[in-house]
């Protein structure tokens, strides 16, 4: 067996391609996996492959290289980073309708999708006055960073993205003479890459994004040339990662999601598992109880010397 080394080795990935049957490559995907003993999660779709996966680096290498070797897959976008520990569980291949869900039919991100930017070429797009930038992320992962002058839409989830941008450029079309250049950005490029895909299909023309995301950006852009402001939110137990993709000191509270930096933690507002700063006021009582049992599960797993499957 493999044995893993430290650091350990995380690949995001994801590509969007017409998948005839996922069913099929599922099984071919995960026989991949455990093989080479990694453990993360990926989802599968008619419209391509997404997920994150960490381990040994060789066997993340030898599992990156049999995707591209799968139909369809040579083009897949992948972005390295490292961590103290594998940061998942098990190793999980799941079937989804979308393989990011944005809950919206026919937009079509194979196809259909804005040009990319690479990172070298970011901070002149977005210095530009004339370009919109929106930041397509949620409200709790543009709360620790983001570029300076991004749009925030304030979602909750990137299905609340359509809605938002419907509301938005009715208001942007009143406003401006001319179609405007739209830049946009997220995590590891996937959601900007399909928000690309339905801003075009409301007549917008002059759309950009990242390439390889806010991930790709801060491994790449040297800090001093950086317009990165703050860290970047992950969904995993790093839970952020800023320049140099270096993890930073935050914890999550799993009753709001939101990422919590020292002085969030040292808020006598702040119990572990069930209440921070920033939700202390937004729960009942019920959901209180249900996060607090959930808490003590975890804790019980922590001093037996295993880990609580519901934690990732």
């Amino acid at each position: 067996m493999t044995e893993t080394l430290s650091p350990v080795k995380v690949a995001a990935l994801y590509h969007f391609a017409v998948v005839d049957d996922p069913a099929a490559l599922r099984l071919q995907v995960l026989a991949l996996c455990e093989e080479h003993h990694l453990k993360g999660t990926i989802l599968l779709a008619n419209e391509g492959i997404n997920g994150t996966i960490a381990g040994a680096s060789d066997d993340i290498d030898a599992v990156i290289n049999g995707l591209r070797l799968l139909p369809r897959f040579a083009d897949l976008e992948v972005k390295y980073s490292e961590a103290s520990e594998i940061p998942f569980l098990r190793m999980k291949v799941r079937l989804k309708k979308e393989i990011v869900s944005m809950g919206v039919e026919g937009v079509d991100a194979a196809t259909e999708k804005g040009a990319y930017v690479d990172p070298a070429d970011w901070n002149n797009l977005i210095a530009d006055p004339d370009t919109i930038v929106i930041d397509t992320r949620n409200a709790y992962e543009v709360a620790i960073g983001s570029f300076d002058g991004a749009i925030n839409p304030q979602t909750e989830t990137f299905r609340d993205f359509p809605a938002w941008f419907d509301a938005f450029s009715e208001k942007l079309q009143q406003d401006s003479e001319k179609t405007p250049k739209i830049a946009m950005f997220c995590t590891g490029g996937i959601r900007c890459e399909k928000a690309t895909a339905y801003v075009k299909a409301q007549g917008f023309d002059d759309v950009q994004h990242l390439k390889g995301g806010i991930l790709k950006y801060l491994e790449h852009v040297p800090e001093t040339d950086s317009l990165w402001q703050g860290d970047c939110f992950l969904f995993d137990q790093r839970v952020a990662v800023g320049h140099g993709l270096k993890e930073a000191d935050y914890g999550q509270c799993y009753a709001c999601r939101m990422p919590l930096n020292a002085a969030d933690r040292a808020s006598p507002d702040y119990v572990p598992g069930e209440a921070c700063p920033h939700c202390i006021d937004q729960r009942t009582d019920e959901q209180r109880a249900r996060y607090r049992e959930r808490q003590r599960q975890v804790d019980k797993a922590a001093e037996q010397g295993r880990q609580h499957l519901g934690s990732v």
